[in-house]
């Protein structure tokens, strides 16, 4: 069997890891199955490149994985088509947190043969084993597929609970040496990042969160050292983001974990997203000496009644407690805030652009996005009860046309007005960010002449 899995170009000069693929990868190689990567994001091809190159070769299997954003969903489609007109097309599968939701329709828009349907390690060997052996693939949990009967959705695959059991990701099949270039808030230019999980899943149940998995699932810490160390030793990375989706789980969790670190003398730093009700001086000042110089904080919203509408699980004080104890301890804090949900109003609005300018500490452009009611997401079923979307299709085809446009109004303003209050409101937070770089330029010019600064090297940007 061989097997082409395939990375879409984002449009990103550098684009981040695609570690969902890397891990699938990874099971597959481990499995004897020859794996083959079409790196579209490293060599910027053109779509119809992809359709060339599998006329010139023979594959088993060709796969494709994607998130449910509007980009992404485009880029499924384009590249179906590129897929699909291939004279040798291969059996096309495609996963992700984009088509486990809604199976049936991805497979319908994607003229796929397979969708595996949330986490996909387990469930890709089966399928690929399966597909070699020209088995029915009635029995392949995790799937849902379509035949010349039609389309069957099978029975959805328990989570892997021991993720230490999975492979590492086939870093050797990848071009590290261009991911690794990513730049990560905080990095200096002379550091190679790289991004990694300690876990998989979340406590929290956010009302607008599309992610699928239950509970949470953590690395060992010793593994997880185990493969900084890797990461370190063969490529150089000293700077490694944590992506899954809740590093900050427990504050046991986040304890234990950083005092490994701190005995493992690694001396590599690293970010990771966080939960503010879990942010104490005393963890953060553990965290801050293991490495970590950023949080990527949810915050979305300061108020606490859309705080309980939303599920969040967060109230104002901690917020505000969190985010002086972040910046306290001389963590970078990410500060990430919608606006849109059930009940926001504009007045709501001033409030998180307040927030946003009283914490500003200059290490990234602050803006406000409205929600997005993702498939998978109870906002999404919500939206459906209350007669806001009409279906799978509604939402991609017709609403979710910009993450940064409305894709599904919840709020008692109207359109025009909703945006124009998120008009004025980024335009007053791009001002307070350029006003300070401004700033900070201008002390630099005067260090350089009034003080005859030899130190320093040009207007470069930070």
């Amino acid at each position: 069997m061989r097997v082409l899995l395939v990375v879409y170009d984002n449009g990103s000069y550098i684009s981040d890891m695609p570690l969902g693929i890397m891990y699938i990868a990874a099971v597959l190689k481990k499995q004897g199955i020859e794996v083959e990567i079409y790196s579209q994001d490293y060599h910027h091809y053109t779509d119809e490149h992809l359709t060339a190159y599998l006329d010139a070769n023979r594959f088993d299997v060709i796969g494709l994985g994607v998130v449910g954003g509007y980009y992404q969903y485009r880029k499924l489609l384009t590249l179906s088509k590129a897929i699909n007109a291939s004279k040798n097309r291969p059996f096309y599968v495609i996963g992700g947190h984009g088509p486990s939701p809604e199976p049936e329709y991805f497979l319908k828009i994607s003229q796929a043969d397979a969708v595996v349907m949330g986490e996909g390690e387990n469930t890709i060997v089966e399928l690929v084993n399966a597909i070699a052996r020209h088995q029915s693939l009635s029995d392949v949990q995790g799937i849902a597929y379509h035949d010349h009967d039609g389309v069957h959705i099978n029975q959805r695959r328990l989570l892997i609970q021991n993720i230490d059991t999975i492979p590492w990701p086939a870093y050797d099949l990848f071009p590290m040496e261009y991911y690794r270039l990513t730049r990560l808030p905080g990095a200096y230019a002379t550091e190679f990042c790289s991004c990694m999980l300690s876990g998989r899943g979340c406590h929290f149940k956010c009302n607008f969160c599309y992610r699928m998995d239950e509970g949470f699932r953590p690395r060992d810490s010793e593994a997880i050292i185990e493969e900084m160390r890797y990461l370190k030793d063969k490529y150089h990375i000293n700077y490694i983001y944590f992506d899954d989706e809740l590093l900050m789980s427990s504050e046991h969790r986040v304890m234990q974990l950083s005092e490994a670190l701190i005995n493992a003398h690694l001396g590599m730093r690293w970010m990771c997203n966080g939960r503010l009700n879990y942010a104490k001086p005393a963890i953060l000042k553990l965290m801050r000496r293991a490495g970590c110089v950023f949080i990527n904080y949810g915050i979305e919203s300061i108020d606490d009644e859309i705080l309980k509408n939303m599920n969040k699980c967060l109230t104002i004080k901690q917020i505000y407690s969190g985010i002086e104890a972040t910046l306290a301890e001389g963590i970078s804090p990410g500060l990430n805030i919608i606006f849109g949900n059930i009940g926001e109003t504009a007045e709501i609005l001033e409030k998180d652009v307040e927030f946003l300018l009283k914490y500003d500490d200059g290490s990234q452009i602050r803006n406000i996005r409205p929600v997005t009611p993702y498939p998978g997401s109870p906002l999404y079923y919500y939206a459906l009860e209350q007669g806001l979307l009409k279906d799978c299709q509604d939402f991609y085809e017709n609403k979710h046309l910009n993450s940064d446009l409305l894709t599904v109004n919840f709020t008692n303003l109207t359109d025009d007005v909703f945006y124009s209050l998120l008009c004025k409101a980024n335009e007053t937070l791009l001002n307070n960010y350029f006003k300070n770089k401004n700033e900070a330029y201008i002390k630099l010019t005067r260090k350089l002449y009034d003080e005859r600064d030899v130190d320093f090297r040009g207007y470069r940007a930070t």
